[in-house]
Formats: C-alpha cells, sequence, structure tokens
C-alpha cells in the first residue's frame, strides 16, 4: 500500500536519545546538515539513565522529509531511539533570559508588572536594565518579547525547545534499545 505524504512544510520535533559519547551531537548534526536541512532549535542533556542524552530537534520540513530524516537518524551506531513528537500529544517548552532598558521608574515598574502578569521572573536588576526569565511555550515567550519589545531589549539568550510526551508514552515506546536489537550495525 503506497502512503500519501502532505508536502506542506511545518516544525516537527524529534526526540533522540544516544549514547553519551563525544561527538555524538555532531554526528546527529551533521546528518541534517548533509540532507540539506535547517535545524530551528536542538537542545541536549542527560535522561533518567546512565551515559543516555536525551537530543531534542525541531525543523521545518515535510512529512516525507521527516520521515527520511527520522530513519536516517536511527541508522546512526550511537543512536538508541528516534521518536517524532506529535505537538498536541506532548509538551514542548524554552526558557528564555532577556535584558530590557529600563531607565526610570515608571519603565522598570511597567517592565515587572509585564513580567508578572507573563509569570516570568525578574532575574537581575541594575540602574538602567532589568533581567527577565520566562519558561513556556514558543507562543508565550513571543508575546512578552512582542510586549518588551517598546522598552528596548538589549539582548535575548534562548535554550531552545524541549519536549516530553503527555501520558504514559515514552521514547522507548515502540522503539528498541540497542542492547537489545543490534542487528547488522557492528558488522564488517
Amino acid at each position: 500500500m503506497k502512503r500519501e505524504f502532505d508536502t506542506q512544510k511545518k516544525e516537527y520535533t524529534l526526540s533522540i536519545l544516544v549514547q553519551d559519547i563525544p561527538g555524538v551531537l555532531s554526528q546527529v548534526a551533521r546528518l541534517f546538515s548533509r540532507k540539506g536541512y535547517n535545524i530551528e532549535s536542538i537542545v541536549s542533556g542527560e535522561t533518567d539513565k546512565p551515559h543516555i542524552t536525551r537530543i531534542t530537534i525541531v525543523l521545518l520540513a515535510d512529512e516525507l522529509m521527516i520521515d527520511q530524516i527520522a530513519a536516517q537518524c536511527r541508522k546512526l551506531i550511537p543512536v538508541l531511539a528516534v521518536k517524532i513528537l506529535d505537538e498536541s500529544a506532548s509538551i514542548q517548552r524554552e526558557f528564555s533570559l532577556i535584558k530590557v532598558r529600563a531607565a526610570d521608574r515608571n519603565a522598570r515598574d511597567e517592565v515587572i508588572q509585564m513580567a508578572n502578569i507573563f509569570r516570568a521572573k525578574i532575574i537581575d536588576v541594575s540602574r538602567e536594565t532589568l533581567t527577565v526569565a520566562i519558561f513556556g511555550d514558543k507562543e508565550k515567550t513571543a508575546a512578552l518579547t512582542g510586549m518588551l519589545t517598546d522598552f528596548g531589549i538589549l539582548e535575548i539568550a534562548k535554550t531552545g525547545t524541549i519536549a516530553i510526551e503527555r501520558g504514559r508514552s515514552t521514547i522507548y515506546d515502540d522503539n528498541k534499545l540497542k542492547e537489545e536489537y543490534n542487528y547488522g550495525k557492528n558488522v564488517l
């Protein structure tokens, strides 16, 4: 049965478990650049299992491209599991630090009030600036950033997207870890 693919590009989130070895992040990122895919966001960090790292990658692709890149990732030796996360069935967040110009008391008060509305935190105060920390989905951080633009944003630092599936589903579902099934990858 031939599968039809949607050729309209949209953001997809890939969650990848890899062995925690030197150069693995570079190896995964190279795969994307070789295929000509632009990574919108890439974040890596430790997991609940020792020597296993989780990489979360957001990219703009169509359905065929995302299926192909997921299949290519699965072929890499240090990759243990790959899952395409459905936006409606996953929690996706980013962390942002935003340094804003706030030269007088009125400006500082307004920035603090906005931060409170968005449940953000003021984490640094100087005579002329405030630094706001916000954790949330892309829409929330973009909305606060837009509101703070009027004050003069001096600098922004973002983590990129981190994501995990909602409910009982995990990255381990429908994926076999390399220790269980490692047929043919290390054969000469």
